[in-house]
């Protein structure tokens, strides 16, 4: 159970960007492209576990310190560092796997290319470039675009430049909203358990959070009415799937700074019913709007 708790399962739900190129481009109910989207999803959240078990390794010391983390194996103890590094060696190796063995010609180098951009972006990221404010969500938010990226290679398909904008948007939004919970903590405790905590404050943090969600809302309403997105998904109605994606943004807002209770993203897609819905609402509406 440690060991699984070390992989981080539970954040696999951001490897589901690698579906989006899929799910834009028309072809979602294409059982090929689909088993490829899925084969680069499980590359990528292999990578991530080896990622999380240097970066556990990495900071077991300041983990151990902090109010939520310290419960993680090992910070807590409850798992060795020799076999962390096994474990995460072990990920490594099969993401690789995977992507060599069931991809073949130019798609398997450029696959390798993208997950081993984001191992070394992570990992520089773990060891340093964390430690520098703003620098640090924008990383985060690379590594997003970079999925999208692997699963439109995965597939043979370009993903929009749209896709790669909002996709980037999207994440800078939820990687500033989990920052904040650290400035609300340190503001209230006088303790950061992050270098750069200090270089953010609960003001700046909502102004950069509201001006980001409002550039999500608008950017996606005008990819709805793109002539060219109109023409490639043949319906001038996509638009309408703009009300659930207000909503879900709208609502987030609401759980960040009303609540204050944005540190876990992946926790708040689980748990939060109006989130799932809107979630649910959007992909219903795309789909009879694109599909039927």
């Amino acid at each position: 159970m440690n060991i699984i708790r070390l992989l981080r399962p539970e954040h696999y739900t951001k490897n589901l960007f690698v579906f989006l190129p899929v799910f834009f481009s028309g072809r979602i109910l294409d059982v090929q492209a689909l088993l490829s989207g899925a084969t680069a999803f499980a590359a990528f959240s292999l990578a991530a576990s080896s990622v999380y078990c240097f970066n556990d390794i990495y900071d077991r010391e300041a983990d151990s310190a902090h109010p939520a983390k310290r419960n993680r194996p090992l910070a807590s103890g409850a798992v060795s560092v020799k076999t962390a590094w096994a474990v995460a060696a072990a990920c490594f190796l099969l993401s690789m796997a995977v992507v060599f063995c069931l991809f073949n010609g130019e798609t398997r180098y450029a696959l390798l290319a993208i997950v081993l951009s984001y191992y070394a972006l992570n990992v520089a990221y773990s060891v340093w470039l964390k430690a520098f404010a703003i620098i640090d969500v924008v990383i985060v938010s690379v590594g997003f675009v970079l999925r999208v990226w692997a699963g439109g290679v995965a597939v043979g398909i370009q993903p929009s430049e749209w896709i790669v904008i909002m996709t980037f948007l999207l994440a800078l939004f939820l990687a500033f909203a989990k920052r904040r919970d650290d400035v609300i903590r340190y503001e209230n405790t006088g303790v950061s358990h992050r270098a750069n905590t200090v270089r953010y404050n609960t003001e700046f943090m909502n102004q950069i959070i509201t001006v980001i969600a409002a550039i999500v809302m608008v950017a996606y309403i005008m990819y709805t009415l793109s002539p060219d997105v109109i023409e490639r998904l043949g319906s001038r109605y996509v638009y309408f799937t703009s009300v659930f994606v207000l909503m879900g943004i709208t609502r987030y807002l609401q759980v960040t700074i009303v609540d204050s209770k944005s540190g876990s993203p992946e926790k708040i897609l689980l748990r939060d019913r109006f989130i799932q819905c809107c979630i649910a609402g959007w992909i219903g509406t795309f789909l009879v709007i694109v599909y039927l």
